[in-house]
């Protein structure tokens, strides 16, 4: 009997060494460097949603990324008795050169995958938006020279307005019509957070009023420092009452803010729409672009000002005035620089320039 037992003792212990030693060799072999490029540069991967264990080892090896898939999964099976279960996610992941099995599972099981920046400028209509969500490829954050274009069909355009432009980084798989949506979240998110703090006595009754003057403010400047004192002029001309008489509101009841290609017609400035405010009284039908954060916000919060005029000042801003005499002065300030300029210009360019 203690010859039997010691012979028990001795596999024992030839099997603990074995076991031993193979787990060495899986976990040296996990952590020792992977397969390098030929040029040094990452690979790309993509793991789909709800894929395997087996799924992505065996894509890791299509790539190159790992040198033997079933190694890969033998080491995550040890691990997992052990007590570490590591998940991946999916996700498009860029593995560096040389880079371990632990450092592969690592970098997809903290969700590391590549983003794409997508940039909305303000002030374009929905439809704009949409052909750029479309058409556009949009660049990997972080220096990857990779590019995406989104995925899905195309979704029906959205109402005017009621999308917040701004940077979204999505992701290898998202869709034009998950942007669409976060997008719109977003504006709602903003107008949920603003609406309520907004400045008391504004004549704007509704979130939805607030954006649709947003939209003319965003239109009006292009210089961001000015957006509170449009914003408080075309309030005291709402207070008033007096018409807004803002000439992208002209543009957008005409081509739905696609640029005329000409200066504004006194035909056009006549031609009465639902959004020309030369001709309606009021906000018009509808937002005429997608305003940005800074245009609601001077909306909800302007400055406090008594200014019911302005012209450009040319410098790309514009000149304010309480009243119609300084009004006019600013005119005539405007008039003269644009005299300038067209006496600089080449008598071809002078020629071709459309008359109002």
């Amino acid at each position: 009997m203690g010859k039997l037992i010691g012979i028990l003792f001795s596999l024992v212990i030839v099997a603990a060494v074995a076991a031993g030693a193979g787990w060495f060799w899986i976990n040296s072999s996990f952590t020792a460097d992977g397969p390098a490029t030929t040029d040094g540069k990452p690979r790309v991967v993509m793991i789909e949603r709800g894929s395997t264990t087996q799924a992505i080892a065996t894509k890791l090896k299509e790539v190159g990324a790992i040198a033997d898939d079933g190694l890969f999964r033998l080491a995550l099976r040890v691990r997992e008795i052990l007590g570490d279960k590591p998940v991946m996610k999916a996700g498009e992941y860029e593995i560096v050169s040389g880079a371990s099995m632990e450092a592969i599972v690592k970098e997809l099981s903290d969700g590391k995958a590549l983003q794409y920046a997508v940039i909305v400028p303000e002030g374009l209509t929905s439809q704009m938006i949409l052909s750029l969500l479309v058409d556009r490829e949009w660049k990997a954050t972080g220096g990857a020279q990779h590019t995406y274009k989104l995925a899905g069909p195309v979704p029906a355009v959205p109402a005017e307005g009621v999308l917040l432009p701004g940077d979204y980084a999505v992701t290898r798989g998202d869709t034009v019509e998950s942007v669409i949506n976060r997008m719109i979240k977003a504006q709602q998110d903003l107008l949920a957070e603003l609406w309520p703090n907004r400045q008391p006595g504004l004549p704007v009754r509704t979130p939805e009023e607030a954006v649709n003057l947003a939209s003319i403010v965003e239109n009006e400047t292009g210089v961001p420092h000015e957006r509170p004192q449009v914003a408080s002029l075309f309030i005291n001309r709402l207070n008033k009452p007096m018409r807004l008489q803002s000439d992208p509101t002209i543009v957008y009841g005409i081509t739905r803010g696609v640029p005329l290609g000409h200066g504004l017609r006194v035909s056009e400035i006549a031609q009465k729409t639902e959004w020309n405010t030369y001709q309606i009284d009021g906000l018009p039908k509808t937002p005429i672009c997608n305003p940005g954060r800074e245009s609601i916000k001077a909306v909800l919060n302007p400055a406090q000002t008594n200014y019911i005029y302005f012209v450009a000042d040319g410098s790309g801003g514009h000149a304010f005035a309480e009243t119609l005499g300084e009004h006019n002065a600013n005119v005539s300030k405007w008039r003269e620089i644009e005299k300038q300029r067209d006496a600089k210009q080449p008598a071809a360019v002078q020629g071709a320039k459309p008359k109002p």
